[in-house]
């Protein structure tokens, strides 16, 4: 079962530095994430995703592809591969993958303007190597589906404090 943890931080740069370290420790094999999304709110209001995988440019991608392999097949690659292209980038365009965008949107609304927050999809996690190679990179737990004990110790963990245990 995959846990869903959203951290609010002042600046998109820093989401970025706290999204790339957990990328370092996946390929460290200390975490599994199904998804990991910034949500970054400019100052007029509006919410913008920066996600891993654009899956409208890789279904133009692969829909050129398929299109100019078929086109091939009756003499019209060129033809083949702009009708590919063309419905890969729709068929991208319709697809998510992870984290629903209309409910990111929706939770990101409530941070402050020029300030983003990090959406995280965790399938596997050591959690104690993760929380000490997270110790003190800031930012505030805005939403979990953890249990209260592990939210609480990740908190103190961006604070660089040591949790309290019961």
């Amino acid at each position: 079962m995959s846990d869903l943890v959203v951290i609010a931080f002042p600046t998109e740069e820093k989401a970025e530095e706290v999204r790339q370290k957990l990328l370092t420790m996946q390929k460290e094999y200390l975490i599994e994430l199904g998804d990991a999304v910034i949500a970054a709110k400019d100052a007029q209001g509006r919410v913008k995703l920066n996600q891993l995988l654009n899956t409208t440019t890789t279904g133009a991608v692969s829909g050129a592809f398929w299109g100019t392999l078929i086109g091939l097949i009756f003499l019209m690659p060129l033809a083949g591969a702009a009708l590919g292209a063309a419905s890969g980038s729709l068929s991208g365009y319709l697809t998510d993958v992870g984290i629903n965008d209309k409910w990111m949107k929706e939770t990101a609304a409530a941070i402050q303007p020029g300030t983003a927050a990090l959406f995280v999809l965790v399938r596997k996690v050591t959690a104690d190597k993760v929380l000490e190679g997270l110790r003190g990179e800031g930012g505030t737990v805005l939403k979990t589906s953890l249990d209260h004990t592990k939210e609480v110790a990740l908190q103190a963990a961006l604070a660089g404090v040591q949790a309290a245990t019961r």
